[in-house]
């Protein structure tokens, strides 16, 4: 390089030999502590995420800014942060990979700034957002200046929000302000026995409450998979996380204003008879209504999100017919398929999910009703259950619903009913579509009857019987419109592929306002 380009080839060299140890996480023995603790570095994650090749980095050689408390005389280039462009599956994508071996991967000014720079760039250009988050948190030397990075962040991802994906994925430490960012994305993964993710700490938790908890018990994978909801999907190790996350882009669409990618899929015998074996002759007996999903979508392609928590419900994105679609299933194996508190806030937040990205909503319905308690009760039951139900009435994409065999008060009409707008309504002969159980309704309409018979007990099971044929069964529903058609079991995929063909062009407007009033 000559004097005439006006560049010092001596400086360039020496700033080149920094930023390839930048690159590399801060140099080579910082590569094997984060190695050894069974961690990538920033730069692997991203080289495991992105299509070969494709990484375009932004911001490489900024530097932070700060003079206070030893930081002038430390500088890395990238400040802990690696952002830029890239593409999963040949679609772009926005990534940011925070480097934990440089400054812990705390946020700084100039850190936050490179986030915002690639956060803006996506609205701009329609492309999701994925961060893989690894930072002790705010710097502390930067004070305020820190933590208005955080609420820049913040800001673009509430503006960002139903107009891009967004997916965080917890690689290691995220406290205090941190994890504010990923609660507002769509899904966050995390990573079993080295992701953490907490408002306060241990520490603090033991200073203030006097409580001895680990930072597993306190925030693992594990806790917010199970416990908490927070996290949406637990893996095993970070190849899974990543694997994962590629996974899930495969169903979801780069914008809210394009629809998910479809595969290739030729017609052929959509008769599925495994479906007529399912529903147990007791109609007390459990089933798992994943395989009634298995046997209705494309094969092996239903791909389960917060599949540990709120068991009694089933939400998860699928493929029928090549097209990406959500489904929502009561889950008959835990509690009865009963609707509660984390299964309808789960449930509402997978829905809007959907209808923010134009992916189509199938809803398998066996849902005896809200799960009664006073802990229930206490904790909001009402305000909760009215979030499942505000989720699909404003929901706009196409809805269809199939009720396998419970459809009882008022879950019936907040499982995706008619009566809510959902645009087609199947019942299999096995479906009970009643205010309450036949025996509970009996005990009530009859008490003064049975209380008079000279065998009460008979009197029951004879008023049983009657309030069974009457009410116990999808006709009287269909009957009234409720229901557009009784269907077996093995004619549900034709069924549905035929729906969702018909409903590829719906179009529905919500009345003009600033937003709706979700009960929060």
């Amino acid at each position: 390089m000559s004097k005439k380009s006006g560049v010092n080839k001596e400086k360039f060299d020496e700033l080149s030999k920094k930023n390839q140890e930048a690159m590399l996480g801060g140099g080579e023995k910082r590569i094997e502590q984060q190695h050894a603790k069974g961690k990538l570095t920033a730069r692997e994650r991203l080289q495991l995420l992105l299509d070969d090749g494709s990484f375009e980095e932004l911001g490489k050689f900024v530097m932070h800014r700060s003079r206070d408390f030893g930081l002038d005389k430390e500088h890395y280039l990238g400040d802990g942060v690696v952002t830029g462009y890239g593409t999963i599956h040949g679609r772009l994508v926005y990534v940011f990979s925070q480097d934990f071996t440089v400054f812990g991967g705390s946020l700084s000014e100039t850190h936050a700034e490179k986030i915002v720079k690639i956060m803006d760039l996506a609205m701009k250009n329609g492309a999701p957002v994925i961060g893989l988050n690894d930072s002790g948190g705010a710097r502390i030397q930067e004070g305020v200046v820190s933590l208005g990075g955080y609420a820049d962040i913040f800001y673009r991802n509430v503006l960002s929000s139903g107009v891009v994906p967004q997916i965080s994925a917890i690689m290691g430490p995220c406290a205090g302000g941190a994890v504010y960012s990923p609660a507002m994305t769509d899904f966050i993964f995390m990573v079993e026995n080295t992701s953490f993710m907490f408002v306060t700490g241990p520490n603090v938790v033991k200073t203030v409450t006097h409580e001895n908890v680990t930072a597993e018990e306190l925030g693992g994978a594990s806790t917010h998979s199970t416990k908490s909801g927070v996290t949406h999907f637990a893996c095993a190790n970070e190849a899974e996380c990543i694997s994962q996350i590629k996974t899930l882009m495969s169903y979801i669409p780069q914008n809210c204003e394009e629809e998910a990618p479809r595969l290739p899929y030729t017609p052929g015998n959509e008769k599925r008879e495994v479906l007529n074996d399912i529903i147990p002759a007791n109609p007390n007996q459990p089933y798992d209504m994943r395989d009634v999903i298995n046997g209705v979508v494309d094969e092996g392609s239903f791909f389960e999100v917060h599949k540990n928590f709120a068991e009694n419900i089933v939400v998860g994105f699928a493929r029928l017919a090549g097209r990406s679609i959500g489904i929502v299933g009561n889950q008959p194996a835990s509690l009865a398929g009963v609707l509660d508190i984390d299964s309808s806030i789960k449930g509402a937040r997978f829905v809007r999910f959907c209808d923010s990205f134009n992916v189509p909503l199938l809803v398998l319905e066996d849902v005896p009703g809200f799960l009664p308690g006073t802990d229930q009760e206490w904790n909001g039951i009402i305000v909760n259950g009215a979030k499942l139900l505000y989720a699909f009435s404003e929901a706009t994409v196409p809805r269809v619903t199939v009720i396998t065999r419970k459809a009882y008060g008022g879950a019936y009409d907040v499982m995706n009913s008619k009566h809510i707008g959902a645009d087609l309504n199947y019942a299999w002969p096995t479906s009970e579509i009643a205010v309450m159980g036949a025996k509970g309704a009996a005990e009530i309409i009859f008490r003064k009857e049975i209380s008079e018979a000279a065998d009460p007990e008979a009197k029951l099971n004879e008023k049983v019987e009657d309030y069974t044929k009457k009410f116990a069964n999808p006709y009287r529903a269909a009957h009234r419109g409720y229901i557009d058609e009784v269907i077996f079991p093995d004619q549900t995929r034709e069924k549905l592929i035929r729906a969702f063909q018909m409903l590829e062009n719906k179009v529905a407007t919500l009345p003009k306002k600033k937003h709706g009033n979700i009960p929060l």
